[in-house]
């Protein structure tokens, strides 16, 4: 190739031209010249195993921390000797970083500010119940063992009035499942059995529960559960509303075992900025329909039902000319855990302060004028001023002022001073200010509590606390308990009539229908453990009720499983099929515990799952039937497919076939993992079959091992007793 001559005009003496046009002529004159022979060829060997083999140990690595979830306390599933009651109730018996209640007297409380943990009613009344001949009595029943008593005799009193048989009780491995699905939403790991299965039979259940009580899983699966009755499925305001956050708060009051009455007491009576305190987000969440304030109607509609399982909307509009909602003081919420004395005069009276009455409007809006006390504040949040509410009544030509009241059980709920000031104003007052709208709770000499019960100030929100936390508010503690039994049993308690049992609802607990005697045995029990949830949850999870099997030797019906004498079988919630389907690919427990990249993929088929599948949101313990798209969800969906199919890396079928000794110990690993429970004999010796060679040759094509223990995952998880809790 001919150099090229450079080309430069006489007539342009500038040297910047000059310059440049002889640096391209030199680019072009000496093109770059590489002489491959400069490097041996050794060493471009080298370098090519050396860059393999960074890439293999890599491959390596990934494979590693994807299979053995980098677990740092591994002795949370496998440390056999460390499951003694004392490590399992750690959580429960700590002592609490709070204010001991007991140790604060009335002076100390009148001279400095109210703090919010004095409201805890049921601790005020702790002193008073010790100094009772009844205490050591109502303590000595709060004892498991007497409860689990209790609680199966009138299971089986129960079953006898109405002359129907038990089904014996279930085994270790179908309770154990039971509790995953109530707790964590998931079902058993291949992990978790093999760590049981080295325990004692009889240790096992009781094993696996305190483990669960005490594990991440629980709390954060509780505190969706939670939040979707408190706050509801949807996303709420955009800018006044954190529901992230707001979970992430109920995740770590589970994690401390809050007190329920405390958990009550914060949300109702919460102030400040949403996301400096979660709690706040209960109210921020009506910010929608309260133009940029809460909405009291929806703030009352909302308390009635997730904290007192009663539904009053209907009385925001007009009374009640049906029937349907009766309030008042029932004979049953006086009666309920008192003395036989107690019982009978009870059962004796009849003055008319003891009568159901038919629901008003007043009622409604006497319990929304609570919450017109929380104001928005701009920057500074939510803040407590005194409630002011006007509402113009039906048939009524102007609005009227309305005074905050509850429904029923009025002598709980603390007087309200009149002439009582804005908080604000009292804090700006001066000590010697000792008139009558001083802020002063007691203003005549004989309206003094007894035994000082009651701080100098509360505010309309601390006293609608107070009464819902109240030690005798047998409906609020009803709730609570209801509540913790629809999540355990996948449905709500029967209410027992006389014609049968008929299905209940879990936010709609009549006060006419009083609880049965299981109940109302467990609502005691609630209140006398100081509303301990971890306790009220082993107490349920102790009964026959929640033990017993779901098949039986005779006709199972309708009143079977409504009076509990078999296991309800009831369909999984779409969370609870989707955390199923995922933990049965795995071998080890998926847990905050296991690698990152498990968890972004198990949140992100988890979102898929229920976007396709469907969830009910709030009424997610409305019994539905299984539809047609769920269906076809479950038989051609990404993650069933992504489960069954061979994945070396992640997936239990191709860990069980890479690593199973022989075919029977394949059918009965894929059994354990997915359906948690050992194979019939057979369905052992049908699918066993399936996978010798001669089986598989047979086959019109013909199968590889491989295919058939996919085909037998995919069977599996389409069964319909996958989907189904018994």
């Amino acid at each position: 190739m001919s150099s090229i001559e450079p080309t430069i005009d006489p007539s342009d003496e500038s040297p910047d031209s000059i310059d440049e046009s002889t640096l391209v002529t030199v680019e072009l004159v000496t093109p770059p010249v590489v002489d491959a022979e400069l490097v041996p060829a050794w060493r471009r060997a080298l370098a090519s195993v050396g860059r393999w083999g960074l890439l293999l140990v890599l491959a390596l690595m990934t494979f590693g921390f994807l299979c053995s979830g980098l677990s740092p306390d591994p002795s949370a599933i496998f440390d056999e000797d460390a499951v003694h009651s004392t490590e399992v109730a750690q959580g429960d018996d700590a002592p609490s970083v709070g204010i001991d209640l007991d140790t604060i007297t009335m002076d100390q409380v009148a001279g400095e500010s109210v703090e919010p943990v004095s409201l805890r009613s049921s601790q005020q009344e702790s002193s008073s119940q010790a100094k009772s001949p009844q205490s050591s009595s109502r303590k000595a029943d709060a004892e498991p063992a007497l409860i689990a008593k209790k609680l199966e005799e009138q299971w089986r009193a129960q079953l006898n009035s109405r002359g129907l048989d038990a089904a014996p009780m279930a085994d270790w491995m179908t309770v154990c499942r039971r509790l995953s699905l109530a707790l964590v939403g998931t079902g058993l790991s291949l992990e978790e059995i093999r760590s049981l299965q080295r325990l004692p039979e009889s240790e096992r259940v009781e094993t696996h529960r305190e483990r669960l009580l005490n594990s991440d899983r629980f709390h954060h699966y509780w505190a969706e559960r939670t939040a979707r009755y408190l706050v509801g499925a949807d996303e709420g305001p955009f800018i006044f509303y954190r529901g992230r956050r707001f979970r992430t708060w109920l995740t770590e009051q589970y994690a401390k075992n809050t007190r329920y009455d405390e958990l009550v007491r914060m949300l109702i009576t919460a102030e400040g900025v949403w996301t400096d305190r979660p709690e706040v987000n209960f109210h921020t969440v009506t910010f929608d329909s309260g133009d940029n304030d809460p909405d009291p109607i929806r703030l009352a509609a909302r308390t009635t039902r997730a904290f007192l399982g009663v539904r009053i909307d209907c009385l925001q509009c007009h009374d009640d000319f049906l029937g349907n909602v009766s309030l008042g003081d029932a004979s049953w919420i006086m009666s309920c855990g008192a003395d036989d004395e107690t019982v009978d005069s009870v059962e004796e009276a009849k003055n008319t302060s003891w009568l159901l009455r038919e629901g008003t409007q007043e009622d409604f809006h006497s319990l929304a004028a609570f919450f017109t006390a929380a104001t928005s504040e701009g920057v500074q949040g939510l803040k407590d001023k005194r409630a002011d509410y006007e509402y113009q009544y039906l048939y009524e030509d102007e609005t009227v002022p309305v005074e905050p009241n509850v429904p029923f059980l009025r002598d709980l709920l603390p007087p309200r001073p009149e002439n009582q000031r804005d908080k604000a104003e009292e804090d700006d007052a001066t000590e010697g200010d000792t008139h009558a709208d001083s802020g002063k709770l007691i203003e005549e000499p004989g309206d003094e509590p007894e035994s000082g019960e009651l701080p100098k100030y509360l505010s309309d929100r601390e006293r609608l606390a107070y009464w819902l936390t109240h030690r005798e508010n047998k409906p609020a503690a009803r709730a609570a308990v209801t509540r913790v039994w629809t999540l355990l049993f996948g449905q709500p308690p029967a209410i027992e009539t006389d014609h049968g049992f008929q299905v209940g609802e879990v936010d709609n607990l009549p006060l006419d229908s009083p609880p049965s005697p299981m109940i109302e045995t467990l609502t005691e029990a609630f209140i006398v453990s100081d509303f301990n949830v971890r306790k009220l949850i082993r107490c349920i999870t102790d009964s026959p009720a929640f033990r017993v099997s779901s098949r039986a030797d005779f006709d199972v019906t309708e009143q079977h499983e409504l009076a509990m004498a078999v296991f309800p079988v009831t369909h999984l919630r779409s969370e609870q099929v989707a955390g199923a389907a995922i933990q049965s690919g795995r071998i080890k427990t998926i847990n905050r515990d296991s690698s990152f990249l498990v968890q972004l993929q198990q949140f992100g088929s988890l979102n898929d799952f229920l976007k396709r599948y469907g969830d009910l949101g709030e009424d997610e313990f409305t019994q539905q039937p299984v539809t047609i798209t769920q269906r076809l969800v479950m038989l051609n969906g990404k993650l069933i497919n992504e489960t069954a199919s061979p994945n070396p890396i992640l997936n239990a079928s191709s860990h069980i076939e890479m690593f199973a000794r022989n075919d029977e110990e394949v059918v009965r690993t894929l059994y354990l993992t997915v359906l948690n429970r050992e194979p019939s004999e057979p369905e052992l010796k049908h699918f066993t079959t399936r996978l010798t060679a001669e089986s598989r040759n047979q086959s019109d094509p013909p199968t590889s091992r491989k295919q058939e223990i996919t085909d037998l995952t995919w069977a599996l998880l389409n069964s319909s007793e996958f989907a189904w809790n018994h």
